[in-house]
């Protein structure tokens, strides 16, 4: 298809183009604000060995993801729930909660998702200062050269997780709109592309030149 076959399709079909951005822009951004805000809480414990030695340093590396799998258990999800006296379940608190190691910071992240930000903040916090005090709880256990600690990094901050902000739905709202426009055009030119209606459609079918017409044509 040349280029100025695509630049008239484009000026006879402009209006689909056009309502089909609209909608979908307005259903989108229309949607967005019919939910409920969720806001997620990341909080970070570090983990610091006793004294900078390599082989501590690696034993604590590979006991991280097993710190981490103690801290994403029923029973602790149930002691945040004692100690912020939440109406819900471990297994209901425990959803909304995602935890991860990383290995090259030394840190195990905990994240928390709520309806409410300050309360999702709370939960992070409890529930990293649990792991703040097992660790200190079984270094007990241990010389003070052996041991591995865990402190807080810095206090839990949340941001608004669900919706995204309006500006990028309304961008995910019209490259939407333009993916129907493209489809409908491209029907709606499928379905006319055998109909003749001017001597130029004769000479792009046929190949020959159209000398007159009867009658004579606009």
């Amino acid at each position: 298809m040349e280029f100025g076959q695509i630049v008239g399709i484009l000026r006879k079909r402009w209006w689909i183009i056009l309502v089909a951005i609209v909608a979908t822009a307005v259903s989108a951004v229309g949607f967005t604000k019919l939910q409920t805000p969720t806001y997620q809480s990341t909080v970070e414990v570090v983990i610091q060995p006793a004294r900078p030695d390599f082989g501590l340093t690696q034993s604590a590396k590979t006991l991280l993801r097993s710190y981490m799998t103690v801290a994403d258990s029923n029973k602790w999800a149930q002691q945040v729930i004692d100690r912020l006296r939440l109406d819900m379940t471990p297994q209901q608190l425990r959803a909304n909660a995602r935890f991860a190691a990383e290995d090259d910071r030394m840190v195990i992240k905990i994240e928390i998702e709520d309806t409410d930000g300050e309360q999702a903040n709370r939960i992070a916090r409890t529930w990293a200062m649990l792991l703040v005090e097992w660790r200190d709880s079984e270094n007990q256990r241990l010389r003070k050269e052996d041991r591995v600690g865990a402190v807080l990094r810095d206090e839990p901050t949340y941001v608004q997780a669900w919706p995204p902000r309006t500006a990028i739905v309304l961008a995910a709202g019209v490259v939407f709109g333009l993916l129907i426009a493209a489809v409908v055009i491209f029907f709606l030119e499928w379905v006319e592309s055998g109909i003749i209606r001017t001597p130029r459609d004769v000479e792009q079918w046929v190949g020959v030149t159209v000398l007159g017409t009867v009658p004579p044509a606009d």
